[in-house]
């Protein structure tokens, strides 16, 4: 086996679609552990991988491993696994808050250690990924871990002091994304729309003005005057967002996730 997932839930399900639409891996070099037989029933089913039940058989066949468990769950799994860990292995931990030093600490063995944090447009290949990784990680596996991440979308490499605004600006931000397009829907079905046509202009209007910010290369501001006209409709919404406190409001979401990410 090449690699191995401890979990596969939606991240860790769309992790392995990434890396296997990609080719990075085969489906035969690949395990994952469930917690259930209904679980490995199904990652069969959707991946063709290989599944077991016993997360220390994935330790023992993969060197290399990630943690696709919720945070809570961390330390009652490296419990579990340490005892199979040797300097070899590279552990990676996809959850906030659990940084490099304290997965070597609880593996209990210096090795290889890597921190991602993916969000969850993963699921259809447009994930944003940061990553992180302590002196053990060779530039030949860095590579290798970023042709991994960026099989389900994008990825930035960054030092881990700012993996918790990494986990609130991409990770937690798809679901105030979410919010906004059912908003934004919501008001196009008071105005007369259908809700499926609400939804479709909604979100396809987040995508492409999205696309923009990331092809263009210009300043977000900038783009947004490119849509107010002067004393129009677009400038109208825009004092209305501001005397709401929009912009505040998702600054303020943001911070606030980021130290929830730290105390998990």
């Amino acid at each position: 086996m090449k690699i191995g997932f401890i979990g596969c839930g939606n991240m860790g399900s769309a992790m392995i679609g990434g890396i296997l639409k990609k080719r990075i891996f085969q489906k035969e070099e690949i395990i994952v552990s469930n917690l259930t037989e209904e679980g490995s029933r199904r990652s069969r089913e959707k991946l063709g991988v290989m599944t077991t039940l016993d997360n220390c058989e994935v330790v023992r066949r993969a060197k290399l491993v990630i943690l696709a468990v919720k945070p809570q769950y961390y330390e009652e799994v490296l419990n579990e696994v340490k005892g199979e860990l040797t300097e070899k292995h590279m552990i990676v931990g996809i959850a906030p808050g659990k940084t490099l030093a304290w997965l070597e600490e609880k593996c209990g063995t210096p090795l290889k250690a890597v921190r991602f944090m993916p969000n969850t447009p993963a699921l259809v290949g447009e994930g944003m990924t940061g990553v992180c990784f302590n002196e053990r990680v060779t530039d030949e596996e860095i590579t290798q871990i970023r042709e991994i991440t960026d099989s389900f979308g994008r990825t930035e490499i960054v030092p881990e002091r700012l993996m918790d605004a990494v986990g609130a600006v991409s990770g937690c931000s798809p679901a105030f994304v979410f919010m906004l397009v059912e908003a934004m829907a919501d008001a196009a079905v008071a105005l007369g729309m259908s809700r499926k046509q609400a939804y479709s202009f909604g979100a396809q209007a987040v995508l492409g003005s999205a696309k923009m910010v990331l092809e263009t290369g210009l300043h977000p501001g900038e783009l947004k005057d490119m849509v107010t006209s002067p004393a129009g409709t677009t400038i109208e919404g825009v004092r209305t967002l501001e005397k709401a406190g929009f912009r505040s409001a998702m600054f303020e979401a943001l911070l606030a996730a980021a130290e929830k990410g730290k105390k998990l």
